[in-house]
């Protein structure tokens, strides 16, 4: 059986993390690969959940600059150890310590992994260099580079990164656990006091600029202002009154009521299936997970184009033509707030179905599998 090894540069969750937990756990439930993960940083979240699914998780404590060296040296013992056919990083950090490490010990196949679909003129020195770096050996180091997204492709080439080597392999969703359930719509919507028949718009995401939380936040209220009556749950790392970005917004209002803060929530696919509609309103994104997540468990979604949205969305849904908060009202307002129920389920239906068609987790954890042989 072939071992396949994973570095990354840490184990909460994210995005990348929650997908490589879900590449391993399905690849080896097939018996045909196997998988373990080894944390530049800490176990974390993700880490621990992927030890009690009975998977090797290592951990060799990088927590700083000063601690790089000693990381890389752990690291390159930890390979040797294991010895795998297969190396696979997730991001900059692990793509070039991962990739310096497994080609020194002579592993021929070296999978890169590339997140963003952004290049951030405002990212830390240390981003920076790492991802110049990362390009300048792009042409010698990993026999692949996956980029989750097209964009995330494009922008890398025009920075230096080896076109003949990118593929571009987006997140799966499992449709086993995202799903439309009337059962865990009535269970959180009792639990929040939401009758069946009000309309709840949601948006979930940790609090970031990039997230563009304050800009969703006005437009609800600009609409509240108008007359418009519907519940608005929100989840995420600091998305709550504590915050005094939001807090603010609700200074001069009566509209508190109408907003429920759900922090960060644990199972995400309760959260879909209680609201209605879903809004992507961010100004940059990888491959944004929360829309595939929130289509395939058949929602009326809106989204900016970030990432790959506009191609993931298609027309399955409505797109925000820019992240300034009257464009997202404009737009929930058209397309949702005067729209006829019939039109709305029929979208929504055809999320589901987009999802279905082209973002399965099947697909996606063939398609590594593909390159792994």
């Amino acid at each position: 059986m072939m071992k396949i090894v994973h570095i990354i540069i840490g184990l909460n969750v994210g995005g990348a993390e929650l997908m490589l937990k879900r590449l391993v756990l399905h690849s080896s439930a097939k018996g045909k690969f196997e998988h373990c993960v080894i944390s530049l940083t800490d176990l974390g979240i993700i880490g621990q959940q992927l030890r009690d699914a009975g998977i090797e998780v290592y951990s060799v404590g990088m927590n700083s600059f000063a601690s790089t060296s000693v990381a890389f040296i752990r690291l390159r013992k930890l390979l040797k150890k294991i010895n795998p056919d297969v190396v696979q990083t997730w991001m900059y950090h692990a793509d070039f310590l991962g990739g310096m490490a497994a080609k020194s010990l002579g592993i021929k196949k070296i999978i890169w992994g590339i997140r963003n679909s952004e290049i951030d003129s405002n990212s830390g020195i240390a981003k920076k260099v790492i991802r110049q770096a990362c390009a300048g050996v792009s042409n010698f180091i990993p026999s692949s580079i996956v980029c989750v997204a097209n964009k995330a492709k494009e922008v890398h080439i025009v920075i230096g990164y080896d076109d003949q080597k990118m593929v571009v392999i987006p997140n799966g969703f499992d449709l086993s656990i995202f799903y439309p359930d009337e059962q865990k719509r009535e269970r959180l919507r009792t639990q929040l006091n939401i009758s069946s028949e009000e309309l709840a718009i949601g948006h979930i995401g940790r609090f970031a600029p990039a997230k563009n939380h304050i800009n969703f936040i006005k437009a609800c209220l600009l609409l509240l202002d108008k007359g418009y009556r519907f519940k608005v749950l929100l989840g995420g790392r600091e998305v709550d009154l504590d915050n005094p970005e939001i807090a603010r917004l609700f200074a001069n209002n009566l509209y508190k009521d109408s907003f429920v803060f759900l922090s960060q929530v644990q199972d995400t696919a309760i959260f879909y299936n209680a609201i209605d509609v879903f809004c992507l309103t961010s100004i940059t994104e990888g491959f944004p997970n929360v829309l595939g997540e929130a289509m395939a468990t058949q929602k009326v979604c809106l989204s900016t184009d970030a990432g790959d949205a506009k191609i993931i969305l298609n027309d399955s849904g409505y797109h925000i033509p820019s992240t300034d908060y009257q464009d997202i009202a404009k737009t929930l307002e058209k397309n949702v707030l005067n729209a006829e129920p019939s039109q709305l389920e029929a979208v929504a239906k055809k999320a589901r179905l987009t999802i279905e068609r082209n973002y399965t987790l099947d697909k996606v954890v063939n398609d590594f599998e593909a390159l792994y042989r």
